[in-house]
């Protein structure tokens, strides 16, 4: 039997675009750097130590609670999140919360989704900011670890909580939100979604007749699609043996794709939540307020309309091309170099994505430019090389850097365009296919094969165009051989 499936999110999103931390000066650039060296006794939580709220952080929050068509509290206060365990050295996490008088930053927001041929939307519960926890790192999984090492440089990074009502019905459609959330928090310029550990997510999911579980800390969209349709066939498995699914935290192990039990799920109470007295209530006013909605650049909607519009793309392709803010601006700085915008889109979504996708890399990883994209598309148009060629040079423009033009000159990849040579193979394809030459007599569309054995006898150089027309002719001549030799 079918089971519902409802699925929440809790997003973390780290501002990466601060400088420093959230409550004192700390540098918030830690990755790559030695561990425990980006510290200070704020961060590190040492007695007598007070925070000192960011003002950066609220304004790129609010900017971020702007997008998401959030209710922004006019007042809004920090709370303690109590638990001992070690990736906070003082035992507490500086949070907000929504109950017992708490009030967030924002709430009652919301997303549109594309999916399925629907549009969906789903609602965000509230925004909220909170400092980062300190890295804990493991030899291994998590619960054959022997040991925990903690670096303490990322404690206190200022962190903004997005939790989704349990809109979400799939695996496929939580990827889908946190791509296009990304995509949001790129625009806005707060966010940088390439570097490790920027976006994480917990997710809490239950099927119908069972109690919810949090998975904790995935770390792409990826891994979510798959720690989720984990979930749900193991939540499915045990429900339909009639055992009961138990509250708890899981952690998802990408290496063996599994989730592993952590603990069993705490409750608000276990937290003792209680307002931080160390800061003051935060007044968010109306002018305030204002002046960051109107600093808010084009959204990934607006710019997907407008690439429609000017660009004459199919909506399709410019939701694609805006699903993230790097693939846009590059679309777009293409453009600009050649107008050809149908073209650059194609080869974008097709090829260039596809070899992104299928390596693992993002396209700031890549070593491709505009300038290299919109060379190689040329290349076609003036007939140097053919599409075929095209597809061979652009991974090797992907992971060298080098110009399509380099490539070409050093493999000897330019197009083959000479008559006498291309004849010449035919004749010798015609004798060796004689069933297929008797087939594309009778029938044109068969005639394709032969213009395959052609292209791949040249490894892909001859002129497709030219080729196809050369075999049609000799086809041609065949036929009104034959219908001479008919009494």
């Amino acid at each position: 039997m079918k089971r519902d499936v409802k699925i929440g999110l809790e997003v973390h999103v780290q501002i990466t675009s601060l400088k420093t931390k959230l409550f004192c000066g700390c540098s918030s650039d830690y990755r790559g750097k030695e561990p425990n060296t980006l510290v200070c006794p704020v961060c590190l939580g040492l007695p007598g130590s007070l925070p000192v709220l960011n003002r950066k952080a609220v304004e790129y929050a609010v900017m971020a609670a702007l997008a998401l068509n959030c209710k922004i509290s006019s007042r809004m206060f920090f709370f303690r999140k109590n638990y001992f365990y070690p990736d906070l050295p003082k035992n507490f996490q500086i949070t907000q919360y929504d109950k017992a008088g708490g009030v967030p930053l924002a709430r009652n927001g919301y997303l549109y989704l594309d999916f399925e041929g629907r549009r969906r939307k789903i609602r965000i519960s509230r925004i909220h900011l909170e400092e980062d926890p300190g890295r804990l790192i493991h030899l291994g999984s998590i619960d054959r670890s022997p040991y925990t090492l903690i670096d303490y440089n990322r404690s206190g990074v200022a962190l903004l909580e997005v939790v989704t009502e349990p809109d979400i019905r799939s695996p496929r459609e939580a990827r889908i939100f946190l791509q296009k959330l990304r995509s949001i928090l790129e625009h806005l310029g707060i966010f940088d979604g390439s570097l490790e550990g920027a976006m994480r997510c917990d997710a809490n999911i239950s099927l119908a007749g069972g109690m919810r579980v949090e998975v904790k800390n995935i770390s792409s969209f990826r891994e979510v699609e798959r720690a989720l349709s984990f979930e749900i066939t193991r939540q499915r498995g045990l429900l339909e043996k009639g055992i009961k699914v138990k509250q708890e935290t899981r952690h998802w192990d990408e290496t063996r794709r599994v989730t592993v039990s952590l603990r069993t799920k705490e409750t608000e109470q276990d937290y003792r939540y209680f307002p931080e007295l160390d800061l003051v209530p935060v007044e968010l006013s109306e002018e305030f307020i204002k002046k960051i909605r109107v600093k808010m650049p084009e959204l990934p909607d607006k710019r997907v309309e407008r690439f429609v519009s000017q660009y004459g793309l199919p909506r399709y392709d410019a939701s694609v091309l805006v699903s993230s803010k790097g693939l846009a601006d590059f679309f777009e700085e293409a453009v600009r170099l050649y107008n050809k915008p149908k073209e650059i889109s194609n080869w974008m979504m097709s090829d260039l994505l596809r070899y992104l996708y299928e390596n693992n890399l993002e396209l700031r990883e890549s070593k491709i430019t505009p300038v290299k994209l919109v060379e190689m598309i040329k290349l076609i148009d003036e007939g140097v090389i053919s599409g075929k060629i095209a597809k061979r040079i652009l991974p090797k423009v992907i992971v060298t850097g080098k110009s399509p033009g380099e490539i070409v000159k050093e493999e000897g990849m330019v197009k083959i365009s000479d008559l006498k040579f291309l004849e010449k193979l035919i004749t010798r394809i015609f004798a060796e296919n004689p069933k297929a030459v008797n087939d594309a007599l009778i029938n044109e569309k068969a005639a394709h094969y032969l213009v395959g054995q052609l292209m791949k006898a040249t490894q892909g150089k001859a002129d497709p165009v030219l080729s196809s027309r050369l075999i049609m002719k000799r086809l041609e001549e065949l036929r009104k051989k034959k219908r001479m030799k008919q009494p």
